[in-house]
Parts: structure tokens; C-alpha cells; sequence
């Protein structure tokens, strides 16, 4: 009773109230009594306590999704890798996440079928094999930080006009086990990644002749100098599998977010594994050691009766993941009818060994190690046996005899 009411302004709250007279919509001016002019209202100052709990702190939760983007950020702040090979990287995730896409839709986009065309092998091209051929050029071109892409449907390496820095080297089959897509069982793309050369110019992109001397010879990488290497799997889920020389990661695309999630950390090759992957319809055709080899795996007392079991799709990235998960060995031996192998060393058995041995397994053509081998041409094929390290050097103790 007898106290005036003082509406204190907003913008006083974190300052001393010092003010003698505070004016009130449709009032006179109150004298403010002695013991509230000398009354102060405490600045807020948020001391280092305060900030230290008011710092956020990352729990895990159901919601907790770790992407590709944050991985491939965590990778740059590390060093492993710089952001012109994050840029290419990411490229090529949206390609195979556009692929994928066309995938799952082929039957009732008219997708499936074939093309009517055959490519720099002879071997008749699907629908499909060309749209994603255009997919992946269309991504890694539009990154910017492409020099030249090799790739399993051109007839010889591109050189990519639009690069702006980067100038790394792209090698892939964009769409692996193509046969089998109007059955729907799986497919893939596999890529892998070299480092830019200064022996390839951006002059020499006007001259073919010049091109076909620095360019595609450069191309011509052994797999050992590989900085990156990956495969997409288009089966029940997509999922995104690669490495960048520091272990193997897979990621999943969660449809819902269009985003790749992380979901198999620093995937490891059992070290042995009783399945093998052969398309031993053309045993016949195989040398009298890879025969003794497969008929070993089959007698049931050379392994207290229980033999190995075969398992065979038919698509390299299907037949190699199940691989990579649960071990055993892939093989595709060369045949009276592919002397030198049936699959391509660039762009199929570099990467995929990469992957293997990143994952503690081994990559081999029977003979040799298969990221020691200096191409001599953009579509030289091998032969190739890859998974888990006993079960490849069980099977090199049989081809390796004389």
C-alpha cells in the first residue's frame, strides 16, 4: 500500500537499474521510493562453469545416425584423405544411388532387356550397362575433380573437360553382372580411384594421338597405388562398401532419408571360410590344377565330412560381398576358352583385391598378387581368386605346382 507498481524494461534486465523515472502508458510519471533506486539488478555473466555445462554433449540415441558425409569429414580432418578426393568419392555415391534407383525400377521403366549394342569387348550391352555408364561419366564429370575416367563400356579412357582442380583418375564398371538384372538377382558397380599425374596435361586432351601416349598409359596404374576403391551392392538394400588404404567401411542407403548410413565397421575377412564361389560349368576347360583344387574342396574325408559348399550367383560384387561377410574364397580360373582370365584387372580385380586385402584377405591370380600387375591395357583381363588369407593360399599350394 502506497508503493508505486514499475514496469522495468526489457532491455534493463541484464544492466544495474539506475533510472530515477520510468514512464507507464496512460500514467503519470512515480517517484521511485529511496530503496529501489539503490536496489540493482545483477548483470547476467556467464561464468566458465556455466559455459562448461551448457556445452552440448553427444550421446548416442535411437536417432544417432552416422552418414557417409560424416565419415568422409572425420577422414579429411584425420588426413587420410584431402577434399578433392572426398568430392570425387561423394560423386560417385550419388551415381550409385541413382543406379540403384533405376535398379529397383527397370521392369516397369523398360529398362531391362538388351541394348542392342555390343562394347570394346564383344560382349552384348543391357539397357541398364549404358544408362549407368551415362550416370556415373554425367557425376564424376560434374564433380569437377575428374581428369580422366576409365571405364568397362568405353573403348578407351575419357578425358573429362570440366575438372577445375583434383584431376584424379576414375576407373569403374558401372554396372556388374548385368545378365542377371531382368531376373532381379543382384548387381553392382565397382570403382576405383588413382592418384592425379602430371603426365596428363589438360593440353593434351585436344590431341588424340598425344592422349593415347601420356593419358592412357597413365591410366594404366598397378592396384597397389590405388587411393580408394568400392563397390555398390543393388540387392535387397543398396549398400556402399569401400576404403580409402585404412580398413573397410560399408554404408547402407536409408531410402527414407536418401542418405548412406554407416552400418559395417572395419569390416575384417574371416581369416578362413568354407564356401566357394566357381562357375564350374566350365570345369572342364580348367587346367588339371584348378581341378585338383575344386575336387579337393568336395571330398568330404579331406574335411571330417563336412566338404565345402558352393555358392555362385554369378555377379562379382554379390558373389564377393557374401564373401567379404562370412569367408571363402571367389574364384574366375582362365579356361581354354579365356586363356588370360575372363574378368578386367583396371577396373574389376584391382579394386575388388584392394577391398580384400584392406580387409586382411588376399587377391591373387594363382601366380602373383594381383595389385602388383602393371596393366598393359585398359581392358587386359586375369584370372582372379580373392577372399580369406588361408583359403587363397590353400588354393595357390595347387596352381602354383609345377
Amino acid at each position: 500500500q502506497g508503493r508505486s507498481r514499475v514496469a522495468v524494461p526489457i532491455c534493463a534486465v541484464a544492466q544495474p537499474f539506475r533510472s530515477a523515472q520510468v514512464s507507464r502508458a496512460g500514467a503519470s510519471t512515480a517517484n521511485i521510493s529511496q530503496a529501489a533506486r539503490s536496489s540493482t539488478i545483477p548483470q547476467a555473466v556467464a561464468t566458465p562453469a556455466d559455459r562448461k555445462s551448457a556445452t552440448y554433449k553427444r550421446t548416442p540415441n535411437q536417432y544417432d545416425l552416422y552418414t557417409l558425409n560424416t565419415w568422409l569429414l572425420r577422414e579429411e580432418q584425420n588426413g587420410t584423405i584431402d577434399n578433392e578426393l572426398a568430392v570425387v568419392i561423394s560423386s560417385i555415391a550419388l551415381a550409385c544411388k541413382q543406379i540403384a534407383s533405376l535398379v529397383n525400377r527397370a521392369g516397369i521403366a523398360n529398362l531391362t532387356g538388351g541394348a542392342g549394342e555390343q562394347n570394346i569387348q564383344g560382349e552384348d550391352q543391357k539397357k541398364l550397362d549404358v544408362v549407368s555408364n551415362d550416370v556415373f561419366k554425367n557425376c564424376l564429370a560434374s564433380s569437377g575433380r575428374t581428369g580422366v575416367i576409365a571405364s568397362e563400356e568405353e573403348d578407351l579412357p575419357i578425358a573429362v573437360e570440366e575438372t577445375y582442380s583434383g584431376n584424379y583418375i576414375v576407373v569403374f564398371d558401372p554396372l556388374d553382372g548385368s545378365s542377371n538384372i531382368d531376373a532381379g538377382i543382384s548387381v553392382g558397380s565397382i570403382w576405383g580411384i588413382y592418384e592425379p599425374s602430371e603426365d596428363c596435361p589438360i593440353e593434351a586432351m585436344d590431341d588424340p594421338t598425344k592422349m593415347m601416349e601420356q593419358c592412357v598409359v597413365n591410366v594404366c596404374q598397378p592396384g597397389k597405388d590405388l587411393v580408394c576403391a568400392g563397390y555398390a551392392l543393388y540387392s535387397s538394400s543398396t549398400i556402399l562398401v569401400l576404403t580409402v588404404g585404412q580398413g573397410v567401411w560399408g554404408f547402407t542407403l536409408d531410402p527414407m532419408i536418401g542418405e548412406y548410413i554407416l552400418t559395417h565397421r572395419d569390416v575384417k575377412i574371416p581369416e578362413s571360410g568354407k564356401i566357394y564361389s566357381f562357375n564350374e560349368g566350365n570345369s572342364a576347360m580348367w587346367d588339371q590344377n584348378t581341378q585338383d583344387y575344386i575336387n579337393s574342396l568336395k571330398d568330404p574325408k579331406a574335411w571330417d565330412g563336412k566338404p565345402y559348399s558352393a555358392r555362385y550367383i554369378g555377379s562379382l560384387v554379390g558373389d564377393f560381398h557374401r564373401t567379404m561377410l562370412y569367408g571363402g574364397i571367389y574364384g574366375y580360373p582362365a579356361d581354354a576358352k579365356n586363356k588370360t582370365g575372363k574378368l578386367r584387372l583396371l577396373y574389376e580385380c584391382a579394386p575388388m583385391s584392394f577391398l580384400a586385402e584392406q580387409a586382411g584377405g588376399l587377391g591373387s591370380t594363382g601366380q602373383v598378387r594381383v595389385l602388383d600387375i602393371l596393366p598393359e591395357a585398359v581392358h587386359q583381363r586375369v584370372p582372379l581368386f580373392i577372399g580369406s588369407k588361408k583359403e587363397v593360399e590353400y588354393l595357390e599350394s595347387f596352381t602354383k605346382r609345377q
